[in-house]
């Protein structure tokens, strides 16, 4: 009789062991979470021609998105939304950086990447690359990305709709809520720099 009392306890022990290892995982012992590892090391053409790296986020906040040209909703209104923001900023708009990283790189070029963001916030800069480049930055910020054929013909792209807020050394901080007001998210951003 002795054994099926027995038995709960231990079950009960194990499921808290496999919490706490999840929990372990998730921790970072230098004081940060497990998001520390959203981000990481890619190389990309920006819409001028010129090469960007994560390097290129140090300094101060930045926010990354990844999305396309053609994009129906998603993107336009992040963009937007994202504009609202260097508005509300102000003067400190100008030390926000922000990388739109197209999940399209077979048609979103960086000259076509230059025509579509010519109608939202001159500060977003947009990037493509080759393929397998796109593909090494989604990967290190786990974004997700799918081409997904059209019956009428084409494709779209399914792919993460979050904008990334990362800290002055390229480490994630958080995704941006375009649901607060543009005022909320510029006060949330500006205690980063």
């Amino acid at each position: 009789m002795a054994r099926p009392r027995l038995i709960f306890p231990l079950i009960a022990f194990l499921v808290s062991l496999i919490i706490l290892g999840v929990a372990w995982f998730a921790f970072d012992p230098m004081g940060e979470t497990g998001s520390s590892a959203i981000g990481g090391p890619f190389q990309l053409t920006a819409q001028d021609g010129r090469s960007v790296t994560e390097k290129d986020l140090r300094g101060g906040p930045s926010l990354v998105f990844f999305g396309f040209t053609h994009c129906p909703d998603v993107c336009p209104t992040a963009l937007y939304e994202i504009g609202l923001i260097y508005k509300a900023m102000g003067k400190d708009g100008d030390r926000l950086k922000t990388f739109f990283v197209t999940v399209d790189p077979e048609r979103d070029t960086p000259s076509v990447i230059k025509d579509y963001l010519s109608g939202f916030d001159a500060r977003i800069t947009g990037l493509s690359g080759a393929p397998d480049a796109v593909l090494a930055a989604e990967k290190a910020y786990r974004a997700y990305a799918k081409k997904v054929p059209l019956e009428t013909g084409g494709y779209t792209m399914d792919h993460t709709a979050l904008i990334y807020l990362m800290d002055g050394k390229g480490r994630f901080l958080s995704s941006l809520n375009i649901d607060r007001s543009p005022e909320e998210n510029a006060k949330m951003i500006s205690k980063y720099f």
